[in-house]
């Protein structure tokens, strides 16, 4: 009994890199995610040297991000499987310490436009993280790696926001950056000293443009892997069409707008919490039962959730419902992942997790272009019957084009 509870709780190698790496990816969320909700009140506290409307630079604040990590994510990618993942993580923490600090000094609107768009070529934490997780981590294990990958991640979305605005409340916005970029900062120190790497790389050629395409080539050649960025693509537009409406449509359900925000943030805070509690567990079952089978049950609760989201009545049932699909979500994200993991080769990490990104940020830079346009034309309501729409069509595309994998797939 006593060998049994020791091995038990005993930690492997690659379990402590996990950790320390998961530890990182929370500092770094918790940093991150504190800037998001004032952003557009940061732009509109520097005020535009162009005459744009703040609607506008706001807008471009958050796509700027999205577009440029779409087009340096795989190149990225594509260098860490040369030259090691380890240092991938490192670039993508000290870059967006230095970057973050750099726009506390921000002097308009563009400028931040402008550090939003290199920020988003220099960082990508978690394709970063995700890219060493899997070139670490026992096949059969990917589900749990990815899992707890993601609950800290959401731990520190969920968590971010409350340091953020506590921070920019009391001392003002540029003490958001300075706090966001020491927690980055502390990040890169703790991989830089505590992660260990041994790293083989594929082979000795010298890194050039041709050897990327042919890497990218060969990673989406495998059977499954488009079919498995599609839902990538799919789940991320879904999730995050209807955030840059969110408040507008909270604010008509609710009888007093005196606390808008608290209650935008309570809404934002529990579907990030219940997505964390549940990433760890559907990750594990997925490494159990089939991560493609997780996979179309996460999508098809989500998009069944977000329907009954726009007939809501009151605040209280969106707050309901969008814990509920917070749960749901927990199931998503780790198993694309951990189907990456399984769908690609050994040694192709970076390539692929750095894809993957690029596919996530062109998601996350259409989906509000794409909501704002539905609410716009047809209501507010009609962007949450869009989203559960479009993840039911998601599950459907699923069930159809993701490989079933041997003996445990039977859907």
């Amino acid at each position: 009994m006593f060998d049994k509870l020791r091995k038990r709780f005993t930690v492997t190698p690659w379990q402590s890199t996990l950790y320390v790496l998961a530890f990182a990816q929370l500092i770094t969320a918790v940093g991150f995610s504190s800037i998001f909700p004032f952003l557009p009140l940061y732009v509109e506290d520097l005020g535009s040297t162009t005459h744009l409307g703040v609607e506008v630079l706001s807008g471009m604040v958050f796509s700027a991000q999205g577009l440029t990590m779409m087009l340096a994510s795989p190149i990225w990618g594509a260098l860490a499987d040369r030259y090691g993942r380890k240092l991938m993580v490192q670039r993508s923490l000290f870059g967006g310490a230095v970057l973050l600090l750099v726009m506390a000094f921000a002097r308009s609107a563009e400028d931040l436009v402008l550090l939003r768009a290199i920020q988003g070529l220099i960082t990508g934490t978690v394709a970063a993280n995700s890219a060493m997780v899997a070139s670490i981590a026992p096949r059969e294990r990917s589900g749990y790696a990815m899992g707890v990958l993601g609950l800290s991640l959401g731990a520190g979305v969920a968590a971010g926001p409350l340091l953020g605005g506590a921070l920019a409340d009391a001392l003002g916005y540029q003490a958001a950056f300075f706090g966001t970029a020491a927690l980055l900062f502390l990040a890169g120190l703790l991989v830089l000293f505590v992660v260990k790497e041994e790293f083989d790389p594929k082979d000795s050629e010298r890194i050039t443009a041709k050897r990327m395409l042919a890497d990218w080539r060969h990673v989406l050649g495998e059977p499954g892997v488009l079919a498995t960025y599609g839902m990538r693509f799919m789940t991320t537009l879904g999730r995050m069409m209807v955030v840059p409406i969110a408040p507008l449509f909270i604010q008509t359900l609710l009888l007093s707008t005196t606390r808008i925000n608290t209650f935008v943030g309570l809404v934002t805070g529990v579907s990030a919490g219940a997505t964390t509690l549940s990433s760890v567990y559907l990750g594990k079952l997925g490494d159990q039962i089939g991560n493609r089978r997780v996979l179309i049950g996460g999508i098809v609760g989500a998009g069944v959730l977000f329907l009954p989201q726009s007939l809501v009545t009151a605040g209280w049932q969106l707050l309901v419902l969008q814990a509920l699909t917070g749960v749901a979500i927990g199931g998503i994200l780790p198993s694309i992942s951990a189907l990456l993991s399984k769908y690609t080769q050994p040694g192709e990490e970076g390539s692929t997790y750095g894809l993957d990104n690029s596919i996530n940020a062109a998601g996350r830079a259409a989906a509000p272009l794409i909501g704002g346009s539905i609410a716009v034309g047809l209501g507010l309501r009609a962007a949450y019957a869009a989203t559960g729409v479009t993840l039911l069509i998601a599950a459907i595309l699923a069930v159809r084009f993701l490989p079933r994998a041997r003996g445990v797939e039977t859907i």
